[in-house]
């Protein structure tokens, strides 16, 4: 290389390094040293340089951060392991129960945990991989359904908190191997917030209600440059190594982010039990206004990682993390008419149309009084001043009717339509049940409603099968039930003709549609909208009957207690669920669609968990730490052996299998006269 271009590469490797340098005192430390015009100077030193010789430019060059044209969709990128979403506590109570839990299920007294305050965000797992010595940025991952999310990474790019390269002493520093991986929240700030909606109402645009939505939306934006004008940032909070936690506790995990120029949120705390961590909680409650953004809450996690492994998960949640929500906030207003809303399983719900009313950053204008049974109860009137509260932050729903001589009540009383207001079909409402339902199978509200179900992201999946989308299908009878979504793909002239459809759009929605057909059996059986079929439920019956057809078979025995004894040998299926699955197969009209979705190619087998008969009828115990076993390694171990593991000792309880450092369970193993066995006893019964 001639000299003259050797000075050019170290003028602007020099040049990258100061504004590197520079984005992270500003971005991640809030600590600058020179003024925003020094700053834009130094940038546009660069940019000038890099359009001088193209052939320099880098993926990681900070000029790098915005750039190229709109995409027309994305990508979807399966995570490295679930990102899962946390069980939540309201109260102290709830809070001391789940530490109870931790210490029973560990068999350890004395556990230290992190306390980090919840950000009111959008998770993102960022992966870094090798890069002459060091590490770059090659991915940034949405949530999506905690399995599967999307690939967003040139919007990730333009958060200037994202490091898009790692140098690789900076790594030797941090303890980080070259490849890794980072989970956080982006957040949009306040201040910009405050400033992208002064700029909105200035240019006559609809304001944005909470940072969250104006952050989310940006992130999943399809011009970068629409993302960069957020102002967005990232706090990291996880560290994984090929899917795994990496260092031996979660403190350490954070202060290696830090070390490595990750921005760490710096309102965290060691706490060595369940009292001080009350405390932090307590603390940040009153000073959660103060912050430059939005919490709702604080996430205590289980310090020591090892610890992790031992508590496992349930079906959704980590057992050693938990989620302590806010109190919800609330305001009052008066309800100016109450309407009735029909969802997809035919269930009527009373919605109470508000003045609007701001509540913790969302103009609130409806909320949900859920059924007849809770009208009555709080005694609503339309024309009443009520309280309405946003639960955990989220819903609204209205808890208390207002009564003093500055709030008159209303004077109009509701009633339950004996019609359903989307089809004039038949209300019902069923002893012992609180909800109305349409009895109409064919009720439009029901159709739109499945269809939205059948393509969410915990079920099929489809993007871009929206409200508005499914509207339009639905008024122009391109759809009648969900097994037509898998015949579009021979109207496309009438989806053409469709608002907002061209030619791009169409066939990104019939490649995602034509994509659901390699998704598992479990989904399929949660698309059906079986009521009380629920995520888990789906699993636990497709893992059971391995088959769609021995599901049906087992549902529709014309002896009724057979079929319902035989439902319910499915874990977590009691008569409840048991019922509503036979009813729902028993209706022909259902049995037809199911048949139109297996000629549509959707899977129709899985897997089938077959269960062993060696320890069939026991039930088990584990407590301590075991050597040779994880916690959920022993508890598959005898469950696949016919056994039982139960969380907590009783007359019924076979065995427990004690580790080191045993807990309450032994004592109360031996206070109840249960055989009490170590790993090799376990080892024994089960034959290895």
């Amino acid at each position: 290389m001639p000299v003259a271009a050797q000075d050019v590469q170290r003028r602007i490797e020099a040049l990258r390094e100061k504004i590197r340098h520079h984005e992270h005192l500003y971005y991640v430390l809030d600590q600058p040293e020179i003024s925003d015009a020094e700053f834009d100077r130094l940038m546009q030193q660069l940019k000038q340089l890099e359009a001088e010789r193209p052939e320099l430019v880098t993926a990681d060059s900070p000029t790098q951060r915005v750039g190229g044209k709109p995409r027309e969709g994305f990508v979807k990128v399966p995570h490295s392991s679930p990102m899962l979403s946390l069980d939540n506590a309201y109260n102290e109570q709830e809070l001391r129960d789940w530490e109870r839990r931790v210490r029973d299920l560990s068999g350890r007294r004395d556990i230290e945990y992190v306390c980090e305050l919840k950000l009111d965000g959008l998770s993102m797992a960022l992966r870094y991989a090798g890069d002459h010595g060091g590490s770059k940025l090659v991915l940034g991952i949405t949530r999506g359904d905690g399995s599967v999310g999307e690939d967003v990474t040139p919007n990730v790019k333009t958060i200037r908190s994202v490091p898009l390269s790692i140098p690789a002493a900076t790594l030797k520093k941090a303890r980080l191997p070259q490849e890794f991986e980072v989970r956080g929240e982006v957040v949009m700030p306040l201040k910009a917030f405050e400033r992208m909606n002064e700029e909105r109402e200035r240019q006559g645009l609809a304001k944005f209600a909470n940072p969250r939505n104006a952050g989310a939306g940006a992130v999943r934006a399809l011009d970068p440059n629409i993302t960069a004008e957020r102002r967005l940032d990232f706090y990291s909070y996880f560290l994984l190594v090929d899917g795994r936690t990496f260092l031996d506790r979660q403190s350490d995990a954070l202060e290696a982010l830090r070390t490595a120029g990750f921005k760490v949120n710096p309102n965290w705390r060691l706490a060595q039990n369940i009292d001080e961590v009350w405390s932090f909680i307590a603390s940040w409650e009153e000073k959660r206004d103060s912050l430059g953004y939005e919490i709702d809450g604080v996430v205590i996690k289980v310090n020591e990682t090892r610890l992790w492994r031992e508590l496992g998960f349930t079906g959704k949640a980590p057992r050693w993390a938990i989620a302590y929500k806010y109190a919800a906030r609330s305001g009052v207003t008066q309800i100016e008419d109450i309407q009735v809303q029909v969802g997809r399983t035919g269930k009527l719900t009373p919605v109470a149309h508000l003045k609007p009313v701001p509540i913790g950053g969302t103009t609130v204008s409806r909320a949900t009084l859920h059924n007849m049974d809770e009208i009555e109860r709080l005694g609503v009137r339309i024309g009443d001043w009520v309280t309405v509260e946003r639960g955990g932050d989220v819903i609204p729903k209205v808890v208390a009717v207002v009564e003093d001589k500055g709030h008159p009540r209303g004077t109009r009383h509701f009633r339950m339509p004996e019609r359903c207001p989307e089809c004039g079909g038949h209300v019902v409402r069923i002893e012992g049940e609180a909800d109305h339902r349409c009895v109409n199978a064919n009720c439009p509200a029901k159709l739109r409603e499945s269809i939205l179900h059948f393509a969410s992201r915990s079920v099929m999946n489809i993007d871009g099968l929206g409200d508005a989308l499914v509207n339009q299908l639905c008024d122009r009878g391109l759809v009648k039930n969900v097994a037509d979504i898998y015949r579009l793909k021979d109207r496309k002239p009438e989806l053409l003709d469709l608002e907002r459809m061209g030619e791009r759009s169409v066939e990104n929605l019939l490649r995602e549609i034509e994509a659901t057909k390699n998704l598992p059996l479990e989904r399929v059986i949660y698309g059906l909208g079986i009521r009380f079929v629920g995520e888990r439920t789906a699993q636990f019956l497709a893992e059971h009957f391995g088959s769609m057809d021995d599901l049906i078979e087992a549902a529709t025995l014309k002896d009724e207690a057979a079929s319902i004894a035989k439902l319910e040998e499915v874990e977590e299926v009691g008569p409840r669920i048991a019922e509503s699955i036979r009813e729902f197969f028993e209706e022909s009209r259902n049995r037809k669609l199911v048949d139109d979705l297996r000629k549509a190619g959707l899977t129709f087998k899985g897997k089938k968990k077959e269960r062993g008969t060696k320890l069939a009828g026991q039930t088990f115990v584990l407590t301590g730490t075991l050597t040779r076993y994880s916690r959920d390694e022993a508890k598959k171990l005898i469950e696949d052996s016919g056994g039982r593991v139960s969380g907590s000792v009783s007359k019924k309880t076979d065995y427990v299998v004690a580790g080191a450092d045993p807990g309450s369970k032994l004592d109360k193993a031996r206070e109840l006269g249960v055989k009490v066995i170590g790993e090799r006893g376990m080892e024994e019964l089960l034959g290895n």
